[in-house]
Order: C-alpha cells, then structure tokens, then sequence
C-alpha cells in the first residue's frame, strides 16, 4: 500500500471514505450509548471498533488524519432520533451505494482496496440484520392506522367537501370523524391483539391510534389555515399532503424494512385517489338530490 502511485482523483475517494468511516464510527458509539438492548448495545460497539479499524485501512494510503463529518453527523443523529438507528444505518449504507461508482475509478490503482470496501459493506449489512429495534416490531400497527385513516378520511373528506362547500364545517366533521375513528380503531387492534394472545397489545394499539391521529391532523390542517370559501384549494392540498404522506411513509418501509418502494407506493396512492374521486361524485350527487346547502 505504502508503494503504490495514487491519482488525485483516486486520492480524493479515498479521503472520503476515511471521513465517512470516522464519521460512522462516532454514529454507532453515539447510537450504542442510547441503546438499552445489551445486545444491540454489544453490536453497535462492535460496529463503531469496524468503523475506526476501516478508517485505519484508508489512513495507510492516504497518510493524514483526517476529521469525522460534524454536520453529517448531527444530521443523522436527528434522524436517528425520530425514525430509529435501523432506518438510519441502513440510509447510510444505500448512501454509500450511491457512491459505488466512485469505488469503480480504484479497481486500476488500488485493486486490494475495492475488496476492503466489499468486505466492509458486507459485514456492515450482516450486523444490521442482527439488530432488534423494538419500534420495527410494531411497523404492521402502524401500516393499519395510516391504511385506514387514508382510505376512510380521503373519502369522507372529499364527500364533505363538495357537498357542504365550506372549509371550516368539513374541518370540524373532519376532526370530530377522526378521533372518533382514531379512539375505534384503537380499540379495535388492542382487542384483536389481545385476542392473539400478544403481551404487547396495548403498545401496538398505541401506535395504530398515534398513526391514525397524525394523518387525520395533516389531512385537516388545510381546511383549517385557508379561508371558508376556498375548498376546492383545500381539498387539492389535502390530496397532496396524502400522497406526501403516503411517499414518504413507504420510503420509510422501504429503506427500514427492504420493502419495494414504487410498488406499495403506487399501491397506496391510487387506492386513496379513487376513493377520493368516488366520494367526490357521491358528495356532488348527495348534494343535488337532496338539495342541502350549507352557508
């Protein structure tokens, strides 16, 4: 290694991936002091002890010392915090495929360094697996209160809308429909967990009803901040606070859980959208017939 003639090109992916790895390091033992797991605990230390010895590896070409990433760092630690260390390690390491390209350009100069960054990827996938995050577990919980809250508030809303022309009373039908819908459904997975005879039913339940409650809040909230006579505004943000919802949702899923992004994605959305479109004709129809007009 201490031979060999490097490009600057090279030279340059080089010292990134001593950056990252330093970087990745100071993650995983920031990660593993928040852990409670013992074993999770054991596996992040473990993966911070890998990260320092990769980032040794890079150092005896690049021969610098060279400083971890502080706005990275502090970036992934938020994200970390709000959707888990699985989400973010695996972030990271679908970041790091991004890059595989740039490791391409050493095969000609530093052949026994693109098996080092094979190696290490592998082994970085192989402990991730081994990880246990409790908030994983209760994903399905969470598919349920935001499947149900998309599907039955797109469509009541979208029927509101267009038969009671007024932001403000579909706002409150729209609040008052959600947490009554969110305290059911609730209930409803406690039971059937319960039933299961799953220790955990309560929790789950929880999660089901949070879900639930945070999609009917950003699906209101548009009826909510534009003026009365505005509901076809209103109802258009409402849609695409729905498919923003729903893509970022099954990002989540999809980096979290391996799961295909654009299948469930797609899945998601048209579903919503016709439900939409139907209620939409059934609140004009119902509106007509009935001759109901609210001022």
């Amino acid at each position: 290694m201490k031979n060999l003639s490097i490009s600057d090109k090279s030279m340059k992916i080089i010292i990134k991936a001593q950056k990252d790895e330093e970087t990745g390091a100071l993650l995983y033992d920031y990660l593993a002091k928040k852990e409670k797991d013992p074993e999770n605990k054991k596996l992040l230390h473990r993966m911070a002890s890998d990260e320092l010895s990769h980032a040794k590896t890079w150092k005896s070409y690049t021969k610098k010392d060279i400083k971890a990433n502080r706005l990275k760092l502090f970036f992934v630690k938020i994200v970390s915090t709000i959707l888990g260390y699985t989400f973010t390690l695996k972030m990271m390491q679908k970041d790091e495929q991004f890059a595989q390209r740039d490791y391409e350009i050493l095969k000609v100069e530093v052949p026994d360094a693109i098996k080092i960054q094979e190696d290490e990827h592998r082994h970085e996938m192989e402990l991730i697996a081994m990880l246990d995050e409790e908030r994983l577990q209760y994903v399905g919980a969470m598919v349920l209160g935001l499947n149900d809250a998309l599907v039955e508030l797109t469509g009541a809303i979208a029927g509101l809308t267009f038969a009671l022309a007024n932001t403000k009373v579909v706002a409150l039908s729209g609040i008052i429909t959600g947490i009554s819908a969110t305290l059911s459904m609730a209930a409803s997975n406690y039971l059937a967990e319960k039933a299961d005879g799953n220790p955990k039913a309560l929790k789950s339940s929880v999660f089901t009803g949070v879900a639930y409650l945070i999609t009917v809040a950003l699906m209101v909230l548009p009826y909510l901040l534009l003026p009365a006579d505005a509901y076809l505004e209103a109802f258009l943000t409402m849609i695409a606070v729905v498919i923003l919802i729903i893509l970022v949702f099954n990002y989540y899923i999809s980096v979290a859980k391996d799961q295909p992004f654009f299948k469930n994605f797609l899945k998601m959305a048209l579903i919503s959208i016709s439900v939409a479109g139907i209620s939409y004709l059934i609140g004009i129809l119902a509106k007509n017939l009935l001759g109901i007009d609210v001022m």
